[in-house]
């Protein structure tokens, strides 16, 4: 029953996530699509991040102080920017965050902060609540499950991970669910730059005892993600005698409960490949079996180009010039279905081999 209500609740979510679970609706922000032959390596060498346009950096002029509200950035003290990227077919965020700060703090009890709130499926509402106030039974059962928060400490400083996930799941902080890099060379207390390189998977479900259960966000093209972030700036320097000497509490959403609020994140849209990374007509396609009991499957042409004819092989001895078709297979088997693809730019075709299977 219970597993029931959640689902039913997830629907609804779903339904209206966009009318409500977006902070800043004036603002839109955009994903960049890597190549599949140029996926960023995650070793704080950042040269693969160059082909991304300056259009899709977001540097500290997006950023409020939310501690000192009406504060302006002083880039001498703190200056940041950040690049999010993804991979069509491949369900990853990944991350360039860049800075340069006047006083790193490493202090091993907390330290300067990149968090970062992930809201996939962009349902919204809390992903943060005090196991204090509701006990720990609803810990397990509700923290970061919805959406996720990644305390990322930056510099992480001797012997501490990269992050600490704020919620009930810390597995999602690890390979094969996330990896990282740094790059820098100051010392504690000192000025300099530093570079942050890491993917993350983001989650619709993520409960605590472990990803068999787990729904991973299905990141697809022109489709909007919610993001937010907050850089907290400590400068306490060596001594860490003034736990209260801060440079802010810098938000994209420009809200100070971005940190467990999924429903002020903000609007980040998938983007398509640029023009100079596209084949003039390229075929690709998906399937999804409706129903295994009546052999019924719904293909999905998702090609690229202008396309003014598609023509569908089944292997089973008919075709189809629908785009999207829904076919229905007259006995099991494994099948070589094809795609054929034509327009203005010339032909292209697809052909995924023994994937459809019916039983």
């Amino acid at each position: 029953m219970a597993r029931t209500v959640f689902l039913i609740l997830v629907c609804m979510c779903l339904v209206f996530s966009e009318a409500f679970a977006l902070g800043r609706p004036d603002v839109e922000f955009k994903v960049f699509q890597f190549p599949r032959n140029m996926i960023p390596r995650i070793d704080g060498n950042i040269d693969d991040w160059e082909i991304v346009p300056d259009d899709y950096v977001i540097g500290t002029d997006q950023l409020t102080d939310e501690k000192t509200p009406g504060r302006e950035m002083n880039p001498k003290s703190l200056d940041v920017k950040v690049r999010v990227g993804w991979v069509r077919g491949l369900n990853r965020l990944y991350f360039c965050y860049e800075a340069y700060d006047d006083c790193w703090d490493m202090f091993y009890r907390r330290g300067d902060i990149f968090e970062l709130v992930v809201d996939g499926d962009v349902s919204g509402g809390d992903i943060i609540r005090s196991p204090y106030f509701k006990g720990y039974d609803s810990y397990f059962k509700y923290q970061g499950v919805l959406g996720q928060n990644y305390h990322i400490f930056t510099p992480p400083g001797e012997g501490r991970d990269w992050a600490f996930v704020w919620g009930c799941q810390p597995w999602i902080n690890d390979l094969p669910w996330s990896n990282y890099a740094y790059n820098y060379n100051f010392k504690e207390g000192e000025s300099g730059n530093l570079i942050l390189e890491f993917w993350i998977t983001p989650f619709d479900y993520a409960p605590y005892d472990g990803p068999e259960r787990a729904v991973v966000s299905r990141l697809t093209e022109n489709e909007i993600i919610g993001l937010s972030w907050v850089i907290i700036d400590y400068d306490e320097g060596t001594d860490h005698s003034n736990i209260n000497d801060d440079n802010g509490f810098w938000s994209i959403s420009h809200h100070r409960r971005a940190y467990s609020d999924a429903g002020v994140a903000v609007a980040f849209r998938l983007m398509s490949l640029l023009p100079q990374f596209q084949k003039p007509i390229d075929a690709e396609w998906s399937f999804q079996v409706l129903d295994m009991n009546r052999r019924l499957v719904a293909f999905q042409d998702e090609s690229y180009g202008e396309i003014t004819s598609w023509l569908w092989n089944f292997d089973d001895g008919t075709t189809s010039t629908e785009q999207h078709p829904v076919h229905t297979f007259t006995k099991p088997g494994h099948f070589v279905v094809t795609l054929n693809v034509e327009g203005p730019a010339g032909k292209a075709k697809r052909i995924k081999v023994r994937d459809v299977v019916i039983r």
